[in-house]
């Protein structure tokens, strides 16, 4: 007996048989069905419920030097054949321009099924209990004297896709993403100042409804909001050359921006400069050139439980596997596709992914993170003389090719003699990438690692957003330039 699994298995083989028959030598398919839920509540009311989903199916074929795609989101036969046909009329097309000829690495020919481990499915969870949980915790939030705003948001994504290969490829991937985040506003006479939970711009991780649960939106609230009014009063970060302490959700942010970007290797060949740039990385440094300090070990992982980068196969299907990035220090390793890795001499690390459907899959991040070290954050304040710890992001800025950035946090606090201090307000600091990670010199253990997820990179025109992980620990950098303005 068929079921809707076989049906839409013979979608996309019907996108790429109809591809290889108007001439592609290659061609693959993606049957996508994809349902999402956001939940909002602003000062203890509901402030928006949203449920959305999308189908369809996208179709790459490959002809000499170029890529041709196409997609319909009418789910028959016919329309899958006429989407593989017009992907390789464009790939005919842009073949007249002349250019190098795309070959691709070799992978292993999977018939496989994967599904992302979860306890709860969120789409079963009533909706009075999640609508429940985010109100609780905005009217805890806003209870606080001084707190003018207080806003938390539940999000969740259910991913079907089901992909075929003209190689041999069948592979179907049942993903479940679960995300949260609120935050208390507190105006003063001259300013306003924000605290974020668990971290800014939301937080998701790849599992069910438990990921909201385990994270108590209501539990903490209070501090949340007492934090945000007690930094209108704090004196302002402290300016000039000295140790910062980045506590391990904004050293995500550090790692996404500094690293993971600039390691893409469609952008060190040339191939995209859209939204984050190019990259300062050149392919023939590869395995020489010093990223940072010997305690810098960077890995793309999307094998790590929970974290958000994490799946069976990529949207080529390449296996999930950890790639080695940066080795004591040393930049090592880069995230490919099957054509970028074939055209480097590497083989691919299975990073290429495509936002639904209707969009060309292109090298994303999976898990870009910092590996722990054998300290503690205790540890790090008690060895450092002076410095700044910083927490949850705030704002950043970084050059198109990944070199010279600035970020501001939420908040922050002295340290002086060893010890936490004072908290202190609009904390920021700067720097240069190989310098700065070549600062590195104190990173906390296993037990303070937090596998962070960041679920707006943008990448790509028409722009495609991006769900990606930074597992990472809290980290020292020695003399950097802090408390920078304009």
């Amino acid at each position: 007996m068929r079921n809707a699994g076989d049906e839409m298995f013979d979608y996309a083989r019907a996108a790429v048989e109809a591809a290889l028959a108007a001439g592609a030598t290659y061609a693959d398919a993606r049957v996508v069905i994809r349902r999402q839920e956001r939940l909002t509540a602003q000062d203890g009311e509901v402030e928006s419920v949203s449920r959305t989903e999308d189908a369809g199916v996208g179709v790459r074929a490959l002809i000499g030097s170029s890529w041709g795609f196409a997609s319909t989101s009418e789910l028959t036969d016919r329309a899958a054949a006429r989407s593989g046909a017009e992907a390789t009329a464009t790939a005919k097309a842009s073949a007249l321009v002349p250019g190098r000829g795309i070959e691709l690495a070799d992978v292993h020919v999977a018939q496989d099924h994967y599904e992302t481990p979860h306890a709860e499915d969120p789409f079963t969870v009533p909706l009075d209990v999640k609508v429940a949980t985010i109100v609780d915790a905005t009217r805890t939030m806003r209870a606080v004297e001084g707190v003018a705003v207080a806003t938390a948001q539940l999000m969740f994504w259910d991913n079907d896709k089901w992909f075929v290969s003209s190689q041999g490829h069948r592979i179907h991937q049942h993903l479940i993403e679960s995300g949260l985040g609120m935050d208390a506003t507190a105006v003063g006479e001259h300013e306003t100042q924000r605290r974020s939970y668990p971290q800014s711009f939301g937080h998701v991780e790849t599992g069910g409804y438990e990921v909201i649960r385990r994270y108590d939106l209501p539990g903490h609230a209070q501090e949340v909001a007492e934090e945000a009014v007690q930094l209108l009063s704090a004196p302002t970060c402290p300016s000039g050359e000295m140790d910062l302490i980045l506590e391990s959700s904004q050293l995500a942010l550090q790692i996404h921006e500094s690293v993971g970007h600039a390691i893409e290797l469609d952008r060190i060949l040339g191939w995209e400069a859209a939204f984050a740039g190019t990259s300062f990385l050149e392919l023939s440094g590869l395995g020489s050139f010093k990223y940072g300090s010997e305690l810098m070990n960077i890995t793309a992982d999307a094998t790590i439980p929970g974290a958000l980068s994490t799946f069976g196969y990529d949207d080529e299907g390449t296996p999930a596997q950890k790639v080695d990035i940066v080795e004591q220090g040393t930049w090592v390793g880069v995230l490919s596709g099957r054509d970028t890795a074939h055209l480097a001499g590497l083989p691919p690390g299975g990073m290429v992914r495509g936002d639904g459907f209707n969009r060309l899959p292109m090298v994303r991040m999976t898990n870009v993170g910092l590996l722990p070290g054998d300290s503690s954050l205790e540890e790090i304040v008690a060895e450092t003389k002076r410095g700044v710890i910083m927490a949850t992001n705030r704002s950043w800025s970084i050059d198109d090719r990944r070199l010279n950035f600035q970020f501001g946090c939420e908040i922050g606090w002295e340290v002086v003699d060893g010890k936490r201090t004072r908290m202190v307000k609009n904390p920021t600091y700067t720097g240069i990438t190989p310098q700065f990670w070549g600062s590195l010199d104190m990173l906390a253990g296993r037990d303070e690692w937090h596998p962070w997820g960041v679920p707006n990179c943008g990448k790509g025109q028409p722009m495609q957003v991006g769900h990606t992980g930074h597992p990472a620990s809290p980290a020292r950098f020695h003399g950097v330039r802090v408390g920078v303005k304009g």
